[in-house]
């Protein structure tokens, strides 16, 4: 409880800092989980701090997600025992922490289940809002990565007008993954894939925002399957390193199976293309800065979202492959973020927005805060 408590004051603190920076209000669309501008199964802090434009850059153990081409370009393996990654919306922390100061830990907790958030909200129509909590224990060294994934976000909100509902989306998902690599041409042109045998369970809905929400299981869709990441990266050997990459995300259309009991399967992950290019030149002897361009879902699938909302672009800053500082834009907002990497630990700290309107272009802004902390040897 000690280690939670210390990551729940540094995110109320940064979002303190923050808050006079980003007032927000809502006219959001239905509360669901929209996945054209953010499909990876595991975000990274790093990527969304430059925009989520890391298709070309990912050399981490986050491109078994991004791109797992980038398992290429991974520098040194790392066991990674823990690898958490925390996010919560501007709302979210300013209900958590409204109040007396003892109740903030408590209603820490609350923000990560479907009736805490009903809870929290119940007393303040107008608020959307949304956490994510993931931990992925994993291997990687290059060509290769292997670990668990677990992932929890919920979202809820209360709208203002005379009989409002409570509105509510919840999804977990976990599995085991393994990414592979193969370089060829001296590493000029790189191909990859992960398979993640994915569970996922999930719900949508509505009720009385007074009124408990127990879900049973037949309030949950459930249901697995393999799915597959695939990428590929062209890097060629010019100054500034220009490369070309191209992901595809649930790569070959695999549907969920229905678990029994449970109220069908979610729906397919849709098999939807990114792509992206990217410069990295040297402007020091230890300083090397880092230019990137996203378009995601290429191929359209979500007919919905407009074109302009799936450009991203993304800067990394690099000091001595320690210290850097990202800037970026995606889904019409910008984004930030500082990050420290060690041999045994990697810290981020990512501030990024997403647009909550079905098909606008800076619709209603959401203004999200991340921390990740990943440690081991």
């Amino acid at each position: 409880m000690g280690v939670m408590k210390i990551l729940a004051f540094i995110l109320f603190t940064i979002t303190f800092l923050a808050g006079a920076l980003f007032p927000t209000s809502y006219v959001w669309g239905a509360v669901d989980f929209r996945d054209a501008i953010y499909p990876e199964l595991a975000t990274s802090a790093r990527a969304l701090g430059m925009g989520n434009a890391y298709v070309a850059k990912a050399d981490d153990a986050s491109a078994a997600f991004y791109n797992p081409a980038g398992l290429g370009t991974v520098r040194q393996a790392h066991f990674h025992l823990s690898n958490l990654h925390l996010e919560v919306n501007k709302d979210w922390v300013d209900l958590g922490t409204g109040g007396k100061i003892t109740d903030a830990f408590s209603n820490f907790s609350k923000g990560f289940s479907v009736d805490g958030t009903r809870n929290l909200l119940k007393d303040h129509p107008g608020k959307f809002s949304h956490s994510r909590f993931h931990f992925m224990p994993n291997f990687t060294a290059r060509y290769i990565s292997f670990g668990y994934l677990y992932s929890t976000q919920t979202r809820g909100a209360y709208g203002t007008q005379a009989g409002a509902q409570f509105e509510y989306a919840k999804r977990t998902d976990h599995g085991p993954y393994l990414g592979l690599n193969l370089s060829m041409f001296g590493g000029v042109f790189k191909i990859g894939v992960t398979g993640t045998y994915l569970t996922r369970k999930e719900s949508y809905g509505q009720s009385d925002p007074n009124t408990a929400i127990d879900l049973q299981d037949g309030d949950y869709q459930k249901g697995s399957a393999l799915i597959l990441t695939a990428g590929t990266k062209l890097t060629l050997p010019f100054y500034a390193l220009p490369t070309f990459a191209i992901k595809m995300n649930n790569a070959s259309s695999q549907s969920f199976s229905a678990a029994s009991g449970f109220g069908g399967a979610p729906d397919q992950i849709k098999p939807s293309v990114d792509v992206g290019f990217s410069l990295t030149p040297q402007i020091g002897k230890t300083t090397r800065i880092h230019w990137e361009f996203n378009y995601k879902d290429a191929t359209g699938e979500y007919d919905d979202i407009g074109s302009s909302r799936k450009y991203a672009l993304g800067m990394e800053l690099d000091f001595r492959r320690t210290i850097f500082i990202r800037l970026g834009y995606g889904d019409g907002f910008g984004s930030g973020g500082i990050g420290l990497k060690t041999r045994k630990l990697q810290f981020d700290l990512t501030t990024y927005a997403v647009d909550l309107t079905d098909s606008d272009f800076r619709g209603d802004e959401d203004r999200r805060f991340v921390l990740s902390l990943s440690s081991g040897f």
